[in-house]
């Protein structure tokens, strides 16, 4: 595996051929990746945030089409890209986890109103709940849900990678966790989901958070001050 860390803009990580791409958008510092293999020009594009030029720029410099548009969650951060992203490509659907799917469409309810933008997102394409798995830009991928910050929060879990590798939204961050204080937060909800979902995959896991640096699931485990498995702290 290979990591080149760029300034908080673009991180290339190459595991055997998949190369996943992290662009980050301002002003709220939010990770957006791109999954693809070298192999093929289909990709994956997960949390598409503010900044969506720099995706399609991206994406029209390494030749990508992508095969689906996966949302971890519905907060405005992380679907503002999914109408330029659709725009280009009609037929690229939306995927969003079931609890999630009004927040697309409604600005209260994906925290847009709060900042006086209003923004939305086309609805969804494909709805996804605990244990489905997708195929995708020769991708599999399992689907956890993992609410706390977001009701209806999920991550994409790609089990065929070397390690596996976590696209994790905003639920488990390097030496943190995602807030918990909006409408449908709930810090020992996240907690429970994080010990009984992502706890139990292998330590080396590498994780692909919404927002900071990557990190694995063996070091938060062992040293996250907030989830930590030697962690008292309780919301």
């Amino acid at each position: 595996m290979r990591l080149h860390l760029g300034e908080g803009e673009l991180i290339q990580m190459t595991q055997t051929e998949a190369t996943i791409l992290t662009i980050t958008s301002v002003p709220f510092d939010e990770n957006a990746y791109l999954a693809y293999f070298e192999s093929r020009n289909d990709c994956l594009v997960i949390d598409p945030g503010l900044e969506p030029g720099k995706i399609l720029a991206e994406l029209d410099r390494r030749g990508l089409v992508p095969a689906a548009i996966l949302c971890t969650h519905g907060h405005a951060d992380h679907i503002a890209g999914n109408g330029a992203l659709k725009e280009r490509w009609p037929d690229c659907p939306i995927v969003i986890g079931t609890g999630d799917v009004a927040k697309l469409t409604d600005p209260e309810l994906n925290l847009s109103a709060g900042f006086g933008i209003g923004l939305t997102s086309p609805p969804a394409d494909q709805i996804v709940s605990e244990g489905d798995q997708l195929e995708l830009a020769g991708f599999s991928l399992k689907v956890f849900e993992t609410p706390g910050h977001s009701v209806g929060h999920v991550v994409f879990v790609a089990e065929g990678l070397t390690p596996p590798t976590v696209f994790g939204g905003d639920v488990l961050f390097q030496a943190s966790v995602g807030r918990t204080d909006f409408p449908d937060g709930s810090f020992s909800v996240l907690k429970k989901a994080i010990h009984d979902k992502l706890y139990c995959l292998p330590d080396d896991t590498i994780v692909l958070p919404g927002h900071g640096p990557t990190t694995t699931i063996g070091e938060e485990k062992r040293s996250n001050p907030f989830v930590g498995l030697n962690s008292n702290f309780e919301g």
